[in-house]
């Protein structure tokens, strides 16, 4: 069993929603943590699921994920015999873009450093207060546009992927605006994710780029 903190969260109560509701995933060996901050997580409106480090405890967090993919995971890192590390690393092969969160005791800079080369969002020691992991959450809402409704999310997506391919080209708007027959503004409400474009027109934009939307919506986790 991996040596824990005896108070994992500093506090004892929740504060109000800031953020938008997220659906989280925290994986941890210690019980106790588990249905701490799945209550304080739930009582703030978050959808909270909680699974152990144990035997089979990384099947059953995979299970969870597939059958359900959160907006953020809280991966614990030192959990006996299941390796947070092996775990992370999984989760970046099947998910590169998911927000992973480390939440861990006694962290080293050697640590630390290896983790964020698997790119997680942030890094909190335990014990942590619930401000500190309501400061995280909300910066990863409004890094990552967690919390949004799928097509909120996906208009944002299609939009930067589209600026990115044509930025990459050295296009400007009016480029491509010419290329595939659209208006500057309708491309420019689309780039900035105020509208989301029609079938017709993201293909025109896609054939323009040379790109397949397919490739921006998988991109997207759609």
């Amino acid at each position: 069993m991996s040596e824990k903190p005896t108070n994992p969260v500093a506090t004892d109560h929740a504060e109000p929603l800031s953020g938008p509701s997220l659906s989280i995933i925290a994986m941890d060996d210690d019980e106790d943590f588990r249905q701490y901050i799945s209550g304080v997580l739930s009582q703030q409106g978050h959808d909270v699921r909680a699974v152990g480090g144990g035997p089979g405890g990384s099947s059953e967090f995979f299970a969870a994920c597939e059958s359900r993919l959160p907006d953020v995971v809280l991966l614990d890192m030192k959990m006996g015999r299941t390796s947070g590390e092996e775990v992370l690393a999984e989760l970046r092969r099947r998910w590169p873009r998911l927000c992973v969160i480390v939440v861990t005791g006694y962290p080293s800079l050697d640590s630390m450093r290896q983790t964020f080369k698997q790119d997680v969002f942030d890094y909190l020691a335990k014990p942590f207060s619930v401000e500190e992991l309501n400061r995280v959450l909300a910066q990863a809402a409004a890094a990552l546009g967690l919390g949004q409704r799928p097509q909120d999310r996906l208009r944002v997506e299609l939009g930067r992927h589209i600026r990115m391919a044509r930025t990459q080209r050295s296009w400007t708007l009016k480029d491509l605006s010419d290329a595939c027959d659209l208006s500057v503004s309708q491309i420019s409400s689309i780039e900035r994710g105020a509208h989301l474009p029609s079938l017709e027109s993201l293909l025109a934009i896609a054939a323009a780029l040379g790109k397949a939307p397919s490739e921006w919506f998988e991109a997207s986790g759609f």
